[in-house]
């Protein structure tokens, strides 16, 4: 079975009904800041009071995981309480036919899946740098896609081809051919339409001719291909040095959890993290206020006598 039908059935099937938003980090292209946006966009919605999973689906690298545990392990050692989220992983199967590889690896994903978006707010997926039907079923899934693309020609070709001489797009590549597919297989099931966000990474902080056909060509494969493209961050050492204590440019940065001042580079990281954030236009807000009424609602019918707190219909 494809991913087609296999999506339609994970989507209809009883107990999976879709409640959390679902957010996947993807590029076939390695090396593009997956999962630094990643961990980014999950530490954003955790300070936000968001509930969260991440789910790692990059089971040879599983570089997510390791960002993830890296800061549990930094949090207890430094007594800070950073907010994690809960982690899962799902790994490739290895089995003697693709048919049953496929639906080995869709039963661990609709497993997965329906184990904790019901009761969190959002869940964001980080993926291989490689085609596989694990990656094309999380695109099916998805409700906001980024792709982060380094700033380069080199990068953009997996999503398009460009002309030597006028630096046009001549033509589109096989990563958009596989969103392509996957937004309209999403349409299929639920009529509903993947926000696909393509995010420049590595920007340098030159302003140069080829950036600015750089950007000349990602505004254009924006028109043709449907997504939206966003500035997103700079060619920053700051980012990678985070990795090890698992933190990110939104944590507080001193002395105690970094080991040193922080610089004006990492302000810059904020301050670029944020503007990403408002271009994603997830929907934070909106569940912040429902869960901060329910949250209101318990409190004010807990400090009730029992009969009076609306436990019981009449």
């Amino acid at each position: 079975m494809g991913v087609e039908g296999r999506v339609t059935g994970l989507s209809a099937a009883p107990g999976l009904a879709r409640t959390a938003h679902i957010v996947v980090l993807a590029n076939e292209k390695g090396g593009s800041g997956k999962t630094t946006t990643a961990m980014h966009v999950i530490v954003a919605l955790l300070s936000a009071g968001q509930k969260v999973a991440a789910i790692d689906i990059d089971s040879r690298q599983l570089s997510l995981s390791r960002y993830i545990e890296n800061r549990r392990v930094w949090s207890r050692k430094s007594k800070l309480g950073l907010p994690l989220p809960e982690l899962r992983s799902i790994a490739r199967a290895n089995g003697r036919s693709i048919d049953e590889n496929e639906a080995e690896e869709f039963a661990r994903f609709a497993e997965v899946i329906s184990a904790v978006e019901q009761d969190h707010d959002f869940v964001v997926v980080d993926t291989p740098a490689a085609d596989s039907y694990l990656m094309r079923l999380a695109h099916a899934m998805a409700d906001t896609l980024i792709t982060p693309l380094n700033d380069s020609f080199v990068d953009m070709d997996v999503l398009g081809r460009i002309d030597a001489e006028s630096f046009e797009i001549t033509a589109t590549s096989h990563y958009a051919d596989v969103v392509r597919e996957a937004r309209r297989q999403r349409r299929l099931v639920d009529q509903d339409e993947t926000d696909w966000v393509v995010m420049r990474n590595r920007v340098s902080q030159l302003d140069t001719k080829n950036g600015r056909n750089f950007s000349e060509g990602l505004n254009d494969l924006s028109k043709r291909l449907n997504f939206r493209p966003a500035a997103g961050f700079g060619e920053r050492v700051v980012y990678r040095e985070l990795f090890p204590r698992g933190l990110t440019a939104l944590d507080t940065l001193d002395e105690r959890t970094l080991g040193a001042k922080p610089s004006m580079s990492h302000l810059a990281a904020r301050h670029e993290v944020l503007a990403l954030l408002d271009v994603l236009r997830l929907p934070v807000n909106e569940r912040a206020r429902r869960r901060m009424h329910a949250r209101a609602e318990w409190f004010r019918a807990s400090r009730e006598p029992l009969e009076d707190a609306g436990f019981f219909a009449d």
